[in-house]
């Protein structure tokens, strides 16, 4: 990795939740070897070199504000890269719910009070939110719910129309959690909020993800820039990259880093029946 002190991560504090595997590890260990301070909030132990490592799992909100308020030890806080996330097929969706968007948000909410007056916090969502904008009055409607139990027990009450999958919705609430909040933040103090959208990418994640979907599907999916599918490192430099405070002027940003599949989908150049598996997505 040549000189990229440019990128003004070098000696900075920075929290990465996920950071013991997939898109999460990659970003923590390029964060380190950019000379960051890095602190990992995982429920497992990392194995990348950090200045230190929190225990935690997100859908236990009582252990996310106290591994928030420990994270106040090592403030003031540069950076935020909130990379945890499963999909339903580990615990169910209202599971997925309660981590990738909830238990997400509240652990950004808790830990504002250590940041830094103009950090950055940057965030993945998915590509899989591409049609959030069909979905906005009822994801404004939970955005609304600030309480984690309270927004939990709404999902509870009708998860057929209000979590679905539990993954699609999650990152949707994600995509629309940030372009609201950003203003505020940016208003009040100047700090950042934005979010990735990747495409599949080779992860753990997607290795199970992968057993639920038809024979060959990952392979015949479109892949315009890279020609195969991301890896974790694919995803890790957009993120980071975003985060920087180069980017001073981008907030509330849902950036997608799958490779031009959500704008191909838009403009009629890749077919939207592919994700139905009906073969190759590019049209001709």
């Amino acid at each position: 990795m040549g000189n990229l002190d440019g990128l003004g991560y070098r000696g900075k504090t920075v929290v990465v939740t996920g950071g013991a595997s997939g898109m999460g590890e990659a970003t923590a260990r390029f964060l380190g070897e950019l000379g960051a301070k890095v602190h990992i909030v995982d429920i497992q132990q990392p194995k990348v070199p950090c200045e230190s490592f929190h225990q935690c799992d997100l859908s236990d909100f009582a252990a996310v504000r106290a591994t928030a308020e420990a994270l106040k030890a090592v403030a003031p806080i540069h950076f935020v890269f909130p990379c945890a996330g499963l999909p339903p097929m580990i615990k169910g969706p209202l599971y997925c719910m309660r981590v990738n968007y909830i238990g997400t948000r509240l652990f950004v909410e808790s830990l504002l009070p250590a940041l830094e007056d103009g950090a950055g916090i940057a965030l993945i969502s998915s590509d899989a939110a591409m049609g959030w904008q069909a979905n906005t009055a009822l994801r404004l409607e939970m955005l609304a719910i600030s309480d984690p139990d309270e927004a939990y027990a709404w999902c509870e009450a009708d998860p057929d129309n209000r979590v679905k999958d539990g993954y699609t919705t999650s990152k949707e609430m994600l995509v629309v959690w940030v372009a609201n909040a950003a203003v505020k933040l940016g208003l009040e103090r100047r700090i950042r909020l934005n979010c990735i959208g990747p495409c599949p990418t080779r992860t753990a994640f997607m290795d199970e993800q992968e057993k639920l979907l038809p024979e060959g599907f990952l392979d015949e999916w479109p892949y315009p820039s890279l020609g195969r599918i991301a890896t974790a490192e694919d995803q890790a430099w957009p993120l980071i990259l975003l985060n920087s405070p180069l980017n001073a002027a981008v907030t509330g940003t849902f950036l997608y880093t799958d490779q031009g599949f959500a704008t191909g989908v838009f403009t009629g150049a890749i077919s939207p029946d592919f994700m139905m598996g009906a073969g190759k997505g590019a049209q001709g």
